[in-house]
């Protein structure tokens, strides 16, 4: 989701609600500490440099059990960040640490914001000569498709 997403949801919202993708909801009185822009400039695998920037919320469960964050607030919170840090509209990644601190794409369902998991990948696929993964789980050997003999199994 990018930011321009989340400034035209809010508006229409009563509350703010985030909710993890098993189901489990953030508790509804945490703070949203950080609003920012992170940007990543590294080199894969295969030696491409790259450049990633995201917009980034880091949420918190504080013992402020009568906090409530509206959506008015975090929009007022959203345009400051823009406005004093000049932050793009980009993809929004969410800090939230439920055991360890975890980082998520955010998603929304029509009622709530979903907290949706992150997956590490590799970026030069065709570069750094890991076999494939086929459906049935089986690493596979391009040029050998695990045939008999072929030492993939």
């Amino acid at each position: 989701m990018k930011l321009s997403e989340i400034k035209e949801i809010l508006p229409k919202l009563e509350n703010v609600e985030f909710q993890l993708e098993d189901g489990t909801f953030v508790p509804e009185h945490f703070h949203v500490t950080e609003v920012g822009q992170i940007t990543k400039n590294f080199i894969d695998c295969g030696g491409t440099i790259r450049n990633e920037k995201v917009v980034n919320f880091q949420l918190w469960n504080a013992d402020d059990y009568e906090h409530r964050l509206k959506p008015n607030k975090l929009l007022h919170i959203i345009e400051l960040s823009e406005n004093k840090l000049g932050i793009e509209n980009g993809e929004i990644e969410v800090e939230y640490q439920a055991g360890t601190i975890g980082k998520y794409d955010l998603d929304f369902n029509g009622k709530n914001f979903v907290l949706k998991n992150k997956l590490t990948a590799c970026l030069a696929e065709d570069a750094c000569g890991i076999p494939l993964v086929t459906e049935n789980k089986f690493k596979v050997n391009k040029s050998s498709y695990c045939t008999p003999n072929s030492g993939c199994c």
